[in-house]
């Protein structure tokens, strides 16, 4: 294995596993809110927020992913691969775990809606909340992708 493949499987994973979490975390929020749905269709604005939330892990871990690949060449040492390899590590871990949590957290925002519509922006702090530790995952990713040198 050469540098450049520990690189992309660096960015591969920043990208694919904060995706895997973003998309379980949309689909327990999304199965929720389509409960609450079909008994109320009007409060369809209220609950979009409180699903798509968890998908924003899933952006960050492709920026990640792109701002890693701005790093690899076809001449890169083992050492620079497994340089940009762990820096993807943070956004890609972070992103999983919180991406899912965010999603649980969203469901009972959605449980909040179906009984207090005026209520919606409470289960948007919490959700915002978990939100938090996946910026941070994704910011020390940008920093430590900007120290990766070649």
């Amino acid at each position: 294995m050469d540098g450049i493949a520990i690189g992309i499987a660096g960015s591969a994973l920043a990208a694919f596993l904060a995706g895997i979490g973003s998309a379980i975390g949309i689909g327990i929020a999304g199965q929720q809110a389509a409960g609450v749905l079909s008994e109320d269709p009007d409060k369809f604005g209220s609950l979009f927020l409180l699903v798509v939330l968890p998908g924003t892990q899933g952006f960050y871990g492709f920026l990640g992913a792109l701002l890693a690949m701005g790093k690899l060449n076809a001449d890169m040492s083992m050492a620079e691969g497994w340089r940009v390899f762990g820096a993807c590590l943070p956004i890609a871990f972070t992103g999983l775990i919180s991406a899912i949590h965010q999603g649980k957290v969203c469901a009972a925002g959605v449980n909040l809606v179906a009984k207090r519509a005026d209520q919606a922006m409470k289960g948007v702090i919490y959700a915002a909340m978990v939100e938090t530790y996946a910026v941070l995952g994704f910011l020390v990713t940008l920093f430590l992708i900007g120290k990766v040198t070649m």
